[in-house]
């Protein structure tokens, strides 16, 4: 069994100072997972909100960043949390460590919910950077809400996972709760998630129709894939809320955690760690 070694480190980016936790494989890795945890979260909350699954991906090195007081610089045009007042380069930052860490091996990023928001940022803006994302509990930002519009398209494959129940990050789009944009300090209007399926599946030049699986009571999934095209892949959570789907169950006020789906296997299986 692969054993992992943990620690944290510090590296400067955007002209600030910034901190990470690296978890590797002690025999060695193929490829570097940067990790973007939601907001009011860091690092080390993230590792427990899943129960460290993350850190055993086979053959992966997965860096957990820590975002600017809690929070990502993201692809929202509507925020006003500290990362986006204070202009914090968090691109930058994901630069840095997938240089120092990956040594040229593939990187990819998984994000959830601000985070996952900050995975659709560099698909859009640094898709050079990363070889594929998965955004958890986040959707694409509408026309009017999002920051980085009319840059060139770079395919890449994605893989998306959110709840239909959801009670902060809507699954059907559209505007978060009031209650969420005031806590959060975030605002603007989202696709929906088959909406963000269906919009990176254009980015990626698919045009076959979307081909749908039921996989248990609780849990969809839908494929946009062509040959010759970076494939798409949504996972729907029949009554799931805003949570990532692990063995490790989220705190009931962020809804329902299915046990029909982990994370970190569909991640595996997506990408083909």
């Amino acid at each position: 069994m692969t054993t992992v070694q943990l620690s944290t480190a510090t590296i400067e980016a955007g002209g600030r100072t910034r901190t990470y936790t690296l978890a590797a494989p002690t025999d060695g890795f193929d490829r570097l997972l940067l990790v973007f945890h939601g907001s009011g979260q860091n690092a080390a909350r993230f590792r427990s909100f899943t129960g460290n699954t993350f850190d055993t991906l086979p053959g992966t090195a997965v860096a957990y960043l820590d975002g600017f007081r809690t929070n990502w610089n993201d692809a929202r045009l509507a925020n006003r949390f500290p990362a986006r007042t204070a202009n914090i380069d968090d691109v930058a930052f994901a630069a840095a460590v997938a240089g120092r860490v990956a040594e040229g091996r593939p990187v990819y990023a998984a994000g959830y919910s601000n985070g996952g928001g900050m995975v659709i940022r560099l698909l859009h803006e640094r898709p050079d950077l990363i070889a594929g994302g998965a955004v958890i509990a986040a959707g694409q930002p509408t026309p009017d809400n999002f920051l980085l519009p009319e840059l060139p398209v770079v395919p890449r494959p994605v893989l998306l996972i959110h709840g239909t129940r959801d009670p902060i990050v809507p699954y059907r789009g559209g505007r978060m709760a009031a209650w969420a944009r005031i806590v959060f300090r975030a605002g603007g209007a989202l696709l929906s998630a088959p909406d963000t399926a269906a919009y990176f599946a254009a980015r990626n030049g698919v045009t076959a129709a979307p081909a749908t699986t039921d996989l248990t009571p609780e849990v969809t999934r839908v494929d946009h894939h062509q040959d010759g095209h970076a494939p798409v892949r949504l996972f729907t959570v029949h009554g799931g809320g805003h949570t990532i789907p692990s063995p490790v169950a989220s705190p009931a006020l962020m809804g329902h955690t299915t046990p029909d789906l982990h994370t970190t296997t569909a991640i595996t299986d997506f990408f083909g760690f």
